[in-house]
């Protein structure tokens, strides 16, 4: 019995009429620790199944916990977009320096040859197209400078107005 009441943690809780309390948690309940190590799987494997059965948690609890916690929901877009991020820098490597294919001769050799998947390098070009039209347009400093100097005078022009009326 003492075993078991090691395990709980006290966690913050709304109680009746919205009084916040103390409430011990129960093996089936979130914990920090499950939160962390739900969201180190779920950010190697980008698979909440697996996540949960990491941690011993349901999906649907999983899902309703990022539901009502904005913590942990924060968490869980940041670990998702994180792991992304990974993936798509090793899909644009993949993509630059190609994959080393071995390729079994009739007689028995081998030859190595590097294959570069343009499917993917393509996808990513779409993916990435507005942020590239986006830096291909920039102004230059001496027009952002301008522009710069102009709001400055519009804000002076209504500050003045402000402080007239």
């Amino acid at each position: 019995m003492a075993d078991r009441e090691t395990n709980k943690e006290l966690v913050a809780v709304a109680g009746p009429r919205g009084k916040p309390q103390m409430q011990q948690t129960s093996r089936r309940s979130w914990t920090k620790e499950k939160e962390q190590q739900f969201l180190a799987v779920l950010g190697e494997t980008c698979n909440v199944t697996r996540a949960c059965e990491a941690v011993g948690m349901s999906g649907p609890g999983a899902y309703k916990r990022r539901r009502k916690n904005a913590a942990f929901r924060a968490a869980w877009i940041e670990t998702v977009a994180n792991a992304y991020q990974r993936l798509e820098l090793v899909l644009l490597d993949r993509t630059f320096n190609g994959t080393e294919k071995v390729i079994q001769r009739h007689d028995g050799t081998e030859d190595r040859m590097r294959e570069y998947p343009n499917r993917i390098g393509l996808s990513l070009l779409k993916m990435h197209r507005d942020a590239v039209a986006e830096a291909e347009t920039e102004a230059p400093a001496e027009d952002v400078d301008e522009v710069r100097e102009r709001v400055i005078n519009k804000l002076l022009r209504l500050k003045k107005r402000h402080e007239q009326e």
